[in-house]
């Protein structure tokens, strides 16, 4: 069965959400998502893989249509993972901005650049590092903390950004570092989270 959702024209999280309920109301084995424009393309591809959809991309003028096929088990019997260890202490870092508190815009972005690089002091703890608004500029080329994020990814922390967030300062191309991300990700993690820590 095959199922087709237009989500052009709408705002994350919504394409996302749209696929999610699809998903939900129907045992599709294939869905054709059509958006338009990058960061709802990168947002339902990664979406439709965690639901174990194997997933594809076709450009169309503006549009892109993601294409996502599952094979074998329906939804409904997928198996589900459980917990056979005490999980980790899970904490979420949200940075809203690109600089460390209010007065001197100099000194707040060397704060900035030091609070990340201690970041790594949290050791397995430190969950997910969460960019949003003025903070995805930490995350494009070019950026002063860029490398430190960089790091940090590589030790295992989820590293996401906002990708309407991107979006609105044109900075979609320039990002560097992290996954694209979106509204219902954010609010998922932050349910998932032990703690979070807003920046």
């Amino acid at each position: 069965m095959k199922s087709d959702l237009d989500c052009r024209g709408l705002a994350c999280p919504a394409p996302v959400l749209k696929t999610k309920d699809l998903i939900e109301a129907e045992d599709s084995k294939e869905i054709h998502v059509t958006v338009d424009n990058e960061a709802a393309k990168e947002n339902v591809s990664r979406f439709l893989t965690a639901q174990h959809f194997q997933v594809s991309v076709i450009k169309k003028d503006s549009d892109f249509e993601v294409i996502g096929a599952r094979e074998g088990v329906p939804a409904s019997q997928e198996p589900v993972e459980i917990e056979t260890e005490a999980e980790k202490k899970r904490i979420m870092v949200m940075v809203t901005t690109d600089r460390l508190g209010f007065g001197d815009d100099v000194l707040g972005r060397k704060l900035m650049l030091s609070f990340l690089s201690t970041l790594k002091e949290m050791g397995e703890e430190l969950w997910q590092l969460v960019f949003v608004n003025n903070g995805v500029k930490l995350t494009i080329e070019g950026s002063d903390v860029l490398k430190v994020i960089e790091d940090l990814e590589k030790e295992g922390t989820v590293v996401l950004v906002c990708g309407t967030c991107l979006m609105h300062f044109d900075l979609l191309d320039k990002k560097a570092v992290g996954e694209t991300t979106n509204m219902l990700d954010i609010v998922t993690a932050m349910q998932l989270a032990d703690k979070v820590i807003n920046i």
